[in-house]
């Protein structure tokens, strides 16, 4: 599933505009974690990573762990510092006021899975 369907269908708010031509990658698979070593550990590569940690480390990690873009959930959204960084590596970040239960729920439901 492309990442501009997952956008349309979560009512993701794109918090790196720059980065649009990162939203036709394909994406069928995910982790939602907020403990940055078990993103490294299992985060399944080109996945999109959910999370509410906002901090600069998660997009060493997101880069690290090869993941295609980034989902703020809860509300959380990071400093224009990490949205910066972000666009720098060249990862899309998105937010959503819904929980991350519900957005990986979601998430599930379109036929997106964890790692293999």
């Amino acid at each position: 599933m492309k990442v501009t369907q997952i956008i349309a269908t979560l009512d993701l708010r794109p918090l790196t505009p720059a980065l649009t031509d990162q939203e036709q990658v394909d994406i069928a698979r995910a982790h939602a974690s907020d403990l940055l070593s078990d993103v490294l550990a299992n985060a399944p590569a080109g996945g999109v990573l959910l999370t509410i940690q906002v901090h600069l480390n998660v997009i060493a990690v997101a880069m690290h762990a090869m993941q295609a873009a980034v989902i703020f959930t809860s509300g959380m959204v990071p400093e224009q510092a990490v949205i910066d960084k972000a666009v720098e590596e060249g990862i899309p970040l998105f937010a959503t006021g819904e929980s991350t239960f519900d957005a990986a729920g979601r998430l599930y439901a379109l036929g997106i899975r964890g790692a293999a």
